[in-house]
């Protein structure tokens, strides 16, 4: 994972949840360093007040966007305007969009045929359109759940997010996922090895996390599961062990 990055933090202040900044910021901060952070929306609203109590703790520049029009969302015209200016200055290597809008979706795509890294995170109720134009997509519902004490974690199928409007179908949907990410990674002797087919995971579905599990690490995920994955460990030449696995299905 490339950690050296340079990236630009744009978070639509309308549409997000400021006391997750700091589980936000953590997640960026896996991707690359953030030279710019910025909170756009109307700072003269009250619905701005948990974000202004943030600023200075955190080194984030307010972006004044007044709302012109009733009914009309004047804070991501903005932020799509000032995402296109550094995109073409080539100030940064990468964007991060903190909202849940579909109207980034554009954007996204954008940022991606200029062959930058782009990140969003929202909610799980964000449009899918918008979630497959990133690179990386990272749910709230994840980062405000206590994984990490979730123990073993729950089986496969079964969501870790409570509420989860996609829960029902969830079994199908990611057995299906692993399967086309395994066929995508799938070497000649039978087996994937498991850094492949996570990268293919993060492909076909940028907004998978094996958080959502209950598993901090895909490794822990796939482990967790004897019934649905065959495991192999293979001792590389310096002396550390490589996963590979197979699906049982």
């Amino acid at each position: 994972m490339e950690t050296n990055r340079r990236l630009m933090l744009m978070i639509d202040g309308d549409n997000a949840q400021a006391a997750l900044l700091p589980q936000m910021l953590a997640e960026v901060s896996k991707y690359g360093v953030m030279k710019i952070r910025r909170v756009y929306g109307d700072w003269s609203s009250p619905q701005l007040k948990p974000w202004k109590d943030l600023l200075h703790t955190y080194a984030l520049k307010p972006e004044q966007q007044f709302s012109y029009t009733s009914g009309k969302n004047a804070t991501d015209i903005a932020l799509i305007i000032d995402a296109m200016d550094f995109i073409n200055s080539a100030g940064v290597d990468g964007i991060c969009i903190v909202s849940s809008d579909s109207d980034y979706t554009p954007l996204a795509t954008r940022i991606r045929e200029k062959n930058l890294f782009v990140m969003g995170i929202g909610r799980r109720t964000t449009p899918q359109a918008f979630v497959n134009a990133c690179d990386v997509f990272v749910y709230t519902d994840i980062l405000s759940s206590n994984v990490e004490d979730a123990g073993s974690g729950s089986p496969l199928p079964v969501s870790k997010v409570e509420d989860d409007p996609v829960s029902a179908n969830d079994e199908t949907r990611i057995e299906g996922l692993f399967q086309s990410a395994f066929d995508a990674a799938v070497q000649d002797d039978g087996w994937a090895h498991l850094g492949t087919f996570g990268s293919s995971l993060r492909q076909l579905d940028p907004g998978f996390d094996p958080r959502t599990y209950g598993h901090k690490l895909l490794s822990q995920l796939v482990q967790a599961n004897p019934d649905f994955f065959e495991i192999q460990k293979r001792e590389t030449k310096s002396g550390n062990a490589d996963i590979y696995i197979r699906l049982k299905v």
